[in-house]
């Protein structure tokens, strides 16, 4: 466990509903729900995208959470639910997601949504301004049959 980035203080959990939906190519998307199903509204996304990190092809995972909903672990559980799509679908072996490292709460979604901590990087963003961001990386268990679900 990184001791640099600690847990937040929890909050009491409000009943919760994500979807998932996908899109060839590498390209995902995801949105939180939150209240009962009949009332649900839109609170933010979750997505991810093909790119190339030192030298392997990977995909590169953000999501966003409207701050009157924030703290509530639903973009823990887009994110999973995410996680299980481009297990089922993808191509990549591995997930990496760049929050910035004075962002504790992204930090603590990757953690909960079960990924590894590489360390910290000069992530650029936008292309060309290095941004101090922490690696992290989920390995995507993909189908064992040969075949790739996007070919």
């Amino acid at each position: 466990m990184d001791t640099r980035r600690p847990e937040p203080r929890r909050r009491p959990r409000r009943r919760r509903r994500t979807r998932a939906r996908g899109r060839a190519r590498g390209r995902g998307r995801a949105r939180a729900r939150g209240g009962e199903p009949e009332h649900a509204e839109s609170v933010g996304s979750v997505g991810f995208w093909e790119r190339e990190w030192q030298g392997e092809p990977v995909y590169e995972a953000g999501w966003g959470i409207l701050p009157e909903f924030q703290g509530h672990g639903l973009a823990v559980a887009a994110l999973t639910e995410l996680l299980a799509y481009v297990g089922a679908h993808g191509s990549r072996d591995s997930v990496h997601a760049f929050p910035g490292t004075d962002h504790p709460a992204s930090n603590a979604v990757c953690r909960r949504a079960g990924f590894e901590y590489l360390g910290d990087v000069d992530f650029e963003y936008p292309p060309g301004v290095p941004h101090p961001s922490c690696d992290w990386r989920y390995r995507v268990e993909l189908p064992r049959d040969g075949l790739t679900p996007s070919g």
